[in-house]
């Protein structure tokens, strides 16, 4: 097990260049595209941890369902929970799994609601930060709610690493997440210049970026930026995208095997 936890990757990337792109998400509905940079995902990083901790009445310890599909915002509530030393807990598919705290797209509020948890926090994914279309008065609206929390925040704990900090197909510690996260960056020879697009099912739960997450943390331990992008139904479409984002790298599932150009290399 490792000595850093997936919040200490996250404040010493955020440290070392705030302004660097760090998330480019394309939306499957819309197909919008929204492009973040390390300062402003930690932004919402610390929102969403302010929002936990005062709002939520979050302490260490305290399980958090993520019923989320593979998001930018995703990434947000994972790294806010770690940052307030709160354990991630995944889904199995659809369902949202008995936590303190659920967290759910529009379509499963009800869901969440009839789970267990003390709080349930909704959230509409909009592209443009829209709030949910219907959101029931015993949930939370997520987009409405965060805006008003600190810019800034400061954990309640010192990091642990042995604490537990993930729930999927099994208990993950921080030092686990961290250390798998800085062997796969190092498997895959990431770089600062590198650019690595993860793409997924529409809708895809987030489990899919690995039960540890870390995929997603590759970026973080190695100062790269991350594109978030689903399938489409032609691959020539994805591979102009795939150029016009300038992706050196590719994880994750695609549709058939569309041929790569340039220098983009897939990783295992």
């Amino acid at each position: 097990m490792g000595t850093e936890t997936p919040a200490q990757l996250w404040r010493s990337a955020v440290a070392a260049d705030p302004a660097r792109p760090f998330v480019t998400a394309y939306d499957g509905d819309t197909d919008g595209r929204v492009e973040l940079s390390y300062a402003t995902v930690d932004n919402w990083v610390s929102k969403t941890a302010n929002m936990l901790v005062d709002g939520l009445g979050a302490e260490p310890g305290d399980r958090v369902a993520l019923a989320l599909p593979v998001h930018w915002q995703s990434l947000a509530w994972a790294l806010a929970c770690w940052s307030t030393r709160t354990t991630v807990v995944l889904p199995e598919a659809d369902e949202v799994p008995e936590a303190d705290i659920a967290v759910t797209d529009a379509s499963r509020i009800e869901a969440g609601l009839d789970s267990g948890a003390r709080e349930v926090v909704g959230t509409s994914l909009h592209p443009l930060g829209a709030p949910l279309a219907d959101c029931p008065p015993a949930a939370l609206d997520y987009t409405v709610e965060v805006r008003g929390y600190a810019d800034q925040f400061v954990p309640p704990a010192a990091d642990d690493p042995a604490a537990a900090a993930l729930e999927s197909a099994g208990s993950h510690t921080g030092g686990g997440i961290a250390a798998a996260a800085r062997d796969r960056a190092a498997s895959w020879e990431l770089t600062p210049a590198d650019r690595v697009a993860i793409i997924t099912p529409a809708s895809a739960p987030l489990q899919t970026l690995g039960h540890d997450l870390s995929p997603a943390l590759c970026p973080v331990v190695t100062g790269s930026s991350l594109l978030l992008t689903p399938e489409t139904d032609s691959p020539t479409t994805l591979q102009s995208r795939l150029d016009m984002e300038r992706v050196t790298a590719i994880a994750g599932a695609r549709p058939g095997s569309p041929a790569l150009t340039g220098n983009i290399r897939p990783l295992p």
